[in-house]
Parts: C-alpha cells; structure tokens; sequence
C-alpha cells in the first residue's frame, strides 16, 4: 500500500512540475502559448505574429503591445511565462 501511495505521489509530482513548466514567449509555438493562463488560440497566434514582425519580446510584460492582450492577461501568466533569448531553445519547432 505504501508503494502505490508513494508511486502515485511521485507521478502527481511529475504532473504538476510539467504544468508549472516556464513558457518561453520568444520560442514557443501556438500549442505551447496555449498553455498560458488567458492565451487562447487567437492571443498565441497575435503573439507569433507580433513577434515575427518586431522580434523578440524584451520582458513578459512587453506583450502588452500585442493586440489582445492587457495588464489582466499579463498577470496571470506572469508566473508561467518568460521572455528568454530565441536560441535558448527549441519549444518553437
């Protein structure tokens, strides 16, 4: 009993680690946009657009430019969310 207790902790904790996971706003494609408290479909593909056309974003907090996507929508991805270089890694491919 105390293995499945144990077993099942474990793939909760391997769940939640997963969806607390940092969205990079610079790489990430649609799908992982998605992910983020308040960005649906429409707002992820602002976002790509946006950023193929002015570049990176230099903080989460320049998303405010995106057509969309106010200080409430800021706030709740805050804590999920990064702007990190494009070549940091690969979340877009």
């Amino acid at each position: 009993m105390k293995a499945l207790i144990t077993a099942l902790a474990l793939l909760a904790g391997i769940y939640a680690g997963a969806a607390l996971a940092e969205v990079n706003i610079n790489t990430a494609g649609a799908d992982k946009l998605t992910e983020l408290t308040g960005i649906g479909p429409s707002k992820a593909d602002a976002i790509i657009r946006y950023r193929e056309e002015n570049g990176d974003f230099e903080s989460v907090d320049a998303l405010d430019d995106v057509n969309g996507i106010g200080d409430k929508t800021i706030e709740g991805l805050r804590a999920n969310a990064t702007a990190g270089a494009a070549g940091a890694d690969e979340e877009s491919m």
